[in-house]
């Protein structure tokens, strides 16, 4: 059994991929003030855990219950990381943080939430794991692995302290690039699924 965890931790590790949701956080979040960027990233992170969550227990059943696919929701996806990327790569804030805080950092978080944490790939791995291995263990694991991407997001305050704003938007530029290959990728995946 423990195992099996470690293999699921690796796993959704690897599907969810802390490090790239990190930097993603950091780089789209620069622009705010340290307390509003805490409460974002734990706002992200609590609505990817109720995502993950829910599918975990809803299963494939989630997607029927709104007449969608699997492939329809990893272009969709890929559409909103493709905006995002952009953005990115342009020097753009991706919401405008001086209007409406509030409403700003919750649509940050959103997109934090989904798709990038809990995209398609994380939905449909949880789906099968939870199948093979179980509900317990799959949400253990999966619960695991979002405990270590909010301590991360929690850290960004002193990163931004370390690298200051050039090197902030050096990689905010860089991960836009790798942000709008991501939704390159997954319209690709999922049009070539469909068709």
């Amino acid at each position: 059994m423990l195992g099996t965890l470690i293999q699921l931790i690796i796993l959704f590790f690897v599907v969810i991929d802390p490090l790239a949701s990190f930097f993603v956080f950091y780089a789209t979040s620069s622009t705010m003030v340290p307390k509003e960027r805490q409460k974002t990233g734990i706002l992200a992170i609590l609505i990817a855990v109720l995502l993950c969550f829910l599918v975990l227990i809803l299963g494939q059943r989630l997607l029927e219950l709104f007449s969608t696919t699997l492939d329809e929701f990893r272009i969709a996806g890929g559409i909103v990381l493709t905006i995002l990327g952009i953005k990115m790569v342009l020097g753009e804030p991706l919401i405008n943080t001086h209007e409406k805080k509030e409403n700003s950092a919750r649509a940050l978080a959103s997109i934090i939430a989904t798709p990038l944490i809990t995209g398609p790939a994380t939905i449909f791995t949880i789906i099968l794991a939870s199948s093979d291995y179980g509900k317990v263990l799959t949400g253990l694991a999966v619960g695991i692995v979002l405990l270590i991407t909010v301590l991360l997001f929690l850290m960004s305050n002193k990163v931004k302290k370390i690298l200051g704003d050039t090197a902030t938007q050096v990689a905010t530029t860089i991960l836009g690039l790798v942000t709008l290959s991501w939704g390159v990728k997954f319209i690709i995946l999922g049009i070539k699924s469909i068709f």
